[in-house]
């Protein structure tokens, strides 16, 4: 991590008193803050932090509100993160090298890559989500992750009030978990760079792209990987959630042996370390939770991993469920999941 520059608080932020957070999370929960504002620029950063602490109110960075669980009030300040803009800014016999900002529809963005010729994202297609949400849990589908194709970002550290550039080692990135995980809300990323091969060969590895030939191109994959996630995922347009609820529990070779020999179908990942990775969406099947309902709150009939909003639930509602849910799973099969979506 680096301090590229320090930023004074010349530009003014306009804050909205009981700012309506319901369209602005895709579980659809009914939530308020009490204040709203946009970040439409990296300088207005510094003043927003200003102004928050000017009125004693936490700050918090919204993107697309696709990986948060929010309650009915925050009290504080909650800014919804607009900065745009997708440029390629370097490029060699190797690579290209894209800057976005983390304003950026994801899926969006990687639609825009492709087109422009620039494959190597297309296999995370499909994930709601702004440019700038995307280190900070590492989003990762059909045998792709974001630190795969990682270059920097720089983000705005509150704490010591001036921008920052973070590399690769910088974010300490691992599974589903960045630096910015555990430190929530100290830094609000600006823009992102990615690097893109120049020459590229398609990932097929994972089930469901591995029917596709190999001389598939990019725009093929894309295609494939949004309808197979569309044939599996719920629409949060129509039926609101947050994706994938729990991480995939990563557990030792031992355990995963164990229970391996007393459920022969239950699918298993061997991991470099030697670990495996256990389908959380299986175990919380097996415990007998797909298509379960409490109140408005749901596990979907399409998916177990993912906790629907069927009208009208709350973040109670959600929260009872993914403590059944993890208890279940918990009682039966001695492994614990994590919850991946943010309490806010």
């Amino acid at each position: 991590m680096s301090v590229t520059a320090s930023l004074s608080a010349s530009h003014h932020v306009e804050l909205t008193p009981d700012f309506d957070l319901s369209a602005h999370n895709t579980l659809g929960l009914e939530a308020r803050a009490r204040f709203g504002a946009t970040i439409t620029n990296a300088n207005e950063a510094a003043p927003l932090l200003e102004e928050a602490r000017r009125l004693d109110l936490p700050l918090r960075v919204l993107g697309g509100g696709s990986n948060v669980v929010l309650r009915p009030f925050y009290d504080g300040v909650v800014a919804r993160m607009s900065i745009k803009g997708r440029a390629v800014v370097s490029q060699t016999p190797s690579e290209t090298v894209v800057e976005f900002g983390a304003g950026e529809d994801w899926h969006e963005a990687v639609c825009w890559t492709v087109a422009q010729g620039l494959p190597g994202l297309e296999n995370l297609a499909g994930i709601p989500g702004t440019m700038g949400a995307a280190p900070v849990q590492n989003i990762g589908a059909y045998g792709c992750e974001l630190v795969d194709r990682f270059v920097s970002l720089v983000a705005f550290d509150t704490s010591e009030q001036a921008m920052v550039t973070f590399d690769r080692a910088a974010c300490n990135f691992s599974y589903r978990q960045s630096v910015f995980k555990g430190t929530p809300g100290r830094f609000i990323v600006v823009s992102v760079k990615l690097s893109l091969p120049r020459e590229w060969r398609p990932n097929l590895a994972y089930p469901g792209l591995n029917q596709l030939p190999e001389d598939v191109d990019a725009a093929t994959i894309l295609d494939t990987v949004v309808a197979v996630r569309q044939s599996k995922l719920p629409d949060w347009r129509r039926t609101g959630n947050a994706g994938s609820f729990f991480h995939n529990p990563i557990v030792s070779a031992d355990v995963a042996n164990q229970l391996t020999a007393s459920h022969i179908n239950m699918p298993r990942y061997p991991q470099a370390d030697g670990r495996a990775k256990l389908s959380a969406a299986w175990l919380i099947e097996q415990s007998g939770f797909k298509g379960y309902r409490l109140g408005g709150a749901g596990v979907s009939e399409r998916h177990a991993l993912v906790l629907v909003n069927n009208g009208g639930a709350t973040q109670a509602e959600i929260a009872e469920l993914a403590e059944r849910i993890t208890s279940a799973v918990r009682d039966r099969f001695g492994v614990s999941l994590v919850q991946e979506p943010e309490l806010i």
